[in-house]
């Protein structure tokens, strides 16, 4: 891990000396980099499982590099479909070895757009209208001095051939879900309009081991604002990649191209092909199989926008052709603060009109959602109950998103919980705040905490002032709130005490009534003199 984040630095110092630090080019330099490195290194893992000859090779480039032609195509087709395919021209020791070439940044250009194009087909992600955003563009051309433009590109292969991926590829989820959070620490601040606020990963693993039982098969995972995947990917690790495919729409570019690489480092590339960037709420892409509607799936997560500015949209979402899917309602343009539409209630109506007959989901809402007395909310709430599929709520610390102040509550849904208790948390008070950034600050939870949180839901277990099992008729009784505080069962502590008890504590009780009473009149004394004062000087 440590020579991991060490390589990624070593790239950003390298974007610093050219001018590139903090640029708005500076997060696409660094993933594609980062990924054309660690499909190079992918590939020559995958090279040496399938051929033994190749296992111990001392320097496999080198000998790949001399191969017959028809040998090393054969060997190509040999690999698993999830690698990406490489030419002998596109390795990593092959630009090293040229990069003394005059115009060595065209060669290099040149190299990241022909493996993308090469391997279009399978790590191509898409857009609404099905058109390919391939892996990899020219990056050179990000440097503003043309001059600089091939030593920029030496720099970065001279980072790239003195690190391997090789000792990486043994490890799992974790690993790569903490490499990915460092990779993109500095960019997840502006994922765009519809873009989900970075969802930390310990909310991700509670989220997941909370939807998840064992041995689930065969399942679809589904996220309409999917930011950068964190919540599938927990949730895909959960049920074990092989079991699942995952299906994401997004209409921010940048969130996309970093979902797209937290699939490929997570061994989820036969979902690729799923991943839409388009707006969910106006241009869902996920059809059924007879492309009469919309598709419908197993497990849905995810953290969506609160409040964003969709007022172009807004009349046409309201009108006759998506009634069915927006049923409690569209939200109102307000007159002043256009940003505070709160986007999140459509998401939140999407998601569940999504969900299949006995689909689960868990969402991220302002805590505000759990009690509003009207409006939309209300009446999503009222249709959860109405339906029999509310798991359950965990309402979360606060500032438990670095990029958000707004107090969070995860909604667990489940259609299959007809006749089953609903568990209601309130989690607000547990964690410990962290400074994020040098200014911001972060609540983030202990290990135990969190396990607390898991196993106390799963169970169904009631703790005192934490969590408490209700049922749907409890909730209309309570006008529909959501909020685990308002069936906490309230203590009043009783104290057995003798007559002669009772009537010393009305006399110290009565004591100290009159002396605050004295010290209330002097007081009022004191001020009067004062004013007496005052009012003489004057």
């Amino acid at each position: 891990m440590a020579k991991t984040k060490a390589m990624i630095d070593d790239l950003k110092t390298v974007c610093a000396n050219y001018g590139l630090g903090n640029a708005s080019s500076e997060y696409k330099i660094i993933t594609e980099v980062f990924l054309y490195k660690f499909l190079n290194d992918k590939f020559l893992h995958e090279i040496r499982k399938v051929d033994d000859n190749l296992k111990n090779a001392e320097n496999i480039e080198e000998t790949l590099t001399n191969m017959d032609d028809d040998e090393y195509e054969f060997l190509l087709a040999s690999l698993p479909p999830a690698t990406a395919q490489l030419k002998k021209e596109h390795f990593i020791s092959f630009l090293f070895n040229n990069k003394n070439r005059e115009k060595f940044n065209e060669l290099f250009d040149e190299t990241l757009v022909d493996i993308a194009n090469f391997n279009i087909d399978v790590f191509a992600v898409k857009t609404g209208s099905e058109d390919k955003i391939r892996l990899f563009d020219a990056l050179s051309v990000f440097v503003t001095e043309t001059n600089k433009r091939a030593d920029f590109c030496r720099a970065i292969i001279d980072k790239l051939v003195a690190f391997s991926f090789e000792e990486a590829f043994s490890q799992k989820y974790d690993f790569f879900a903490a490499v990915f959070e460092y990779l993109i620490k500095d960019y997840n601040k502006d994922f765009g309009k519809y873009a989900e606020y970075y969802t930390p990963h310990s909310i991700a693993s509670i989220i997941a081991k909370i939807l998840v039982p064992e041995g689930i098969q065969n399942v679809n995972i589904y996220d309409p604002a999917a930011g950068s995947g964190t919540l599938v990917l927990a949730l895909a690790h959960q049920i074990g990649e092989e079991n699942c495919t995952i299906y994401t729409q997004d209409i921010s570019q940048k969130s996309n191209e970093f979902l797209r690489l937290n699939l490929i480092l997570n061994n989820l590339v036969h979902s690729l092909g799923n991943v839409v960037h388009g707006d969910t709420l106006l241009e869902p892409q996920h059809l059924n199989k007879q492309k009469n509607g919309l598709m419908k799936f197993d497990y849905i997560v995810s953290n969506p926008p609160f409040n964003v500015d969709f007022s172009d949209n807004r009349d046409t979402l309201a009108g006759e052709n998506y009634k069915e899917r927006f049923w409690a309602g569209v939200p109102k343009v307000p007159n002043k603060d256009k940003d505070k539409m709160a986007i999140y209630q459509m998401f939140l109506q999407h998601i569940i009109y999504s969900l299949k007959e006995d689909g689960k989901a868990a969402v991220v809402v302002p805590t505000g959602f759990l009690t509003a007395g009207t409006g939309i909310p209300k009446s999503i709430r009222e249709y959860i109950i109405k339906e029999k599929m509310l798991r359950g709520v965990i309402s979360m610390p606060s500032n438990i998103f670095a990029t958000t102040g707004t107090n969070v509550s995860i909604l667990f849904l489940d259609r299959a919980n007809k006749d089953g208790k609903v568990l209601l948390m309130d989690a607000s008070k547990l964690g410990h705040k962290e400074k994020v950034d040098g200014k911001n600050q972060r609540t983030v939870l202990e290990p135990e905490e969190i396990q607390d949180i898991i196993g106390t839901f799963i169970n169904g277990e009631e703790k005192d002032d934490f969590s408490v099992l209700v049922d749907y008729e409890q909730i209309e009784q309570k006008k529909l709130s959501f909020s685990a505080g308002q069936y906490f069962e309230v203590k009043i502590e009783y104290v057995e005490l003798t007559p002669e008890e009772f009537d010393a504590k009305m006399n110290d009780y009565t004591v100290e009534l009159q002396n605050l009473f004295a010290e209330g009149n002097k007081l009022q004394q004191e001020i009067l003199e004062q004013l007496k004062k005052v009012r003489y000087d004057l």
